[in-house]
């Protein structure tokens, strides 16, 4: 892989003198998407910290006291559970169908990052959460053939189905990226 710079030639529909091709160094590309890199290696590094604190700490399916960590009794607990679906347990079972859809989305936000507008601050910081998020969930379906789950809430008698830090990036990304286009498109 070579660092040499590349050359992005403009062509304008009618030339002038003025015009002359731009040259742009990889380095000045990656440079250009840097909140996406941080926040996303961020993420990524937290939930792996975290997954990784849990699967010390607490037994594999670990769900009810004494053995999870009660952090605020009858509201918030640490456990630690599988998770084979996606959100709220869908498509159950099938990891292998959501990791090569994790790899066919991240693929899809590098084709398509200038028509997302990935240059935006804004729209870096949510693709930056989102991407974190996929990655390491990913992580987790190729090594444990789940993803690994300890936050847990309960509203009441409602218990608001596990799910860990990688979880909570994709969907706050998701939730400021739809907000971000909300708030554009009425300008």
């Amino acid at each position: 892989m070579s660092l040499a710079p590349v050359r992005l030639v403009s062509t304008p529909s009618q030339p002038t003198p003025a015009t002359s091709p731009v040259t742009v160094s990889r380095w000045e590309r990656i440079h250009a998407y840097r909140w996406l890199w941080i926040l996303a290696l961020g993420v990524f590094v937290l939930d792996q910290a975290t997954k990784l604190l849990v699967s010390g700490h607490l037994a594999f399916g670990t769900y009810y006291p004494p053995q999870a960590i009660t952090v605020v009794d009858g509201f918030f607990y640490l456990v630690h559970v599988g998770n084979t679906g996606a959100a709220w347990s869908m498509l159950s079972g099938k990891s292998g169908l959501l990791a090569a859809m994790s790899l066919f989305t991240l693929g899809a936000i590098y084709v398509w990052r200038h028509s997302l507008g990935l240059r935006l601050l804004p729209v870096q910081i949510s693709f930056g959460l989102l991407c974190g998020g996929i990655v390491g969930n990913l992580l987790d379906r190729l090594i444990h053939g789940h993803v690994i789950d300890f936050l847990d809430f309960h509203f009441g008698s409602y218990v608001y189905p596990t799910f860990n830090v990688a979880d909570s990036g994709i969907c706050v990304g998701v939730f400021f990226y739809l907000l971000y286009s909300l708030r554009s498109s009425q300008n």
